[in-house]
């Protein structure tokens, strides 16, 4: 089988040569489409694979119109809406993420833009400090996880609300689990979104939520930036000059959040699974569910059932 790598931004060497030695050590041939800039290079490349690994690149209705073989896909991370799943299931093909090997990545930034803000992005001022704060995290996951367990580092008081986590596992974890969103925000001075851009949580994070958090309420978001509704939030965060946002995902064009000069951050682009050890764990978990799904009908991380 052939297997393609299909990168606009590519994998790190030590990632690439982990890929390669799964696949071949799985007996398939591995072919590479890095730093790609057309759709035209993937619609050629992807003629002949049979299996395609993908980062944030984007996988519609043509391109699978042109991969006459392809039978599965594997985005290389957590996230999964730059695939057209609909799509895939009319043309047979599995699609599947990497749950989890981007997790740590992520709860780490979360906490680089926290003591970035709560420090007042290093102006100089004097700032607070995280230990004995109430950190609520929206949604209980992989990522959520692992934001409690160095939140207890820091000293903080941890809740957590996720619709589809039993409030028993979260409790198991040494986190207060609470019975809604809304109760989230009011009981928390900081939240820390991971919810996934879903027809029932995009624009979720509008102005009725995010005014219930207390005075001088943070709002951290390295999820997606469809939960926020970014009109909502610009109209909120002028009403309370209380409020801070920090982020690593870039606003619309014309949502100008760049205005609230000392309460608002933003990285150039999408960070949180952008490190060695993530960007290698996620094409490796990639090659290995590849090679499981050709040899064993493996479909575990199927994400379009």
């Amino acid at each position: 089988m052939k297997i393609l790598v299909a990168t606009e931004k590519p994998f790190a060497k030590v990632a690439i040569d982990g890929i390669r030695s799964e696949v071949e050590a799985g007996g398939h041939e591995l072919a590479l489409l890095e730093k790609y800039t057309e759709k035209a290079q993937l619609l050629d490349a992807v003629k002949d694979a049979d299996a395609l690994i993908i980062r944030s690149d984007k996988v519609d209705a043509e391109v699978l119109d042109a991969a006459k073989q392809l039978q599965i896909v594997v985005r290389a991370g957590a996230g999964y809406d730059n695939v057209d799943l609909a799509a895939a299931t009319a043309h047979n093909v599995v699609v599947e993420n990497t749950p989890g090997q981007n997790a740590n990545a992520v709860a780490e930034l979360v906490f680089g833009l926290l003591v970035f803000a709560v420090r007042n992005f290093y102006n100089g001022k004097s700032g607070t400090e995280l230990l004995g704060k109430k950190l609520g995290i929206l949604a209980f996951g992989n990522v959520g996880r692992n934001v409690a367990r160095i939140a207890k580092g820091f000293g903080m008081d941890v809740y957590a609300f996720d619709a589809y986590c039993p409030k028993e596992a979260i409790e198991a974890a040494g986190v207060h689990a609470v019975d809604s969103q809304d109760a989230l925000f009011e009981t928390a001075d900081i939240v820390s979104l991971h919810i996934p851009a879903t027809p029932e949580t995009k624009q979720s994070i509008n102005y009725a939520l995010v005014n219930k958090l207390p005075k001088g309420g943070i709002l951290v978001n390295t999820a997606r930036k469809e939960v926020i509704n970014e009109p909502e939030l610009l109209k909120l965060m002028t009403e309370r000059t209380d409020l801070k946002y920090v982020a690593d995902i870039k606003p619309d064009a014309d949502a100008d959040f760049a205005q609230f000069e000392g309460r608002y951050f933003a990285t150039p682009k999408k960070m949180g699974a952008q490190t060695t050890e993530a960007n290698t764990n996620a094409g490796i978990a990639a090659a290995k569910q590849i090679n499981a799904f050709f040899k064993e009908g493996c479909t575990k991380f199927q994400v379009n059932k």
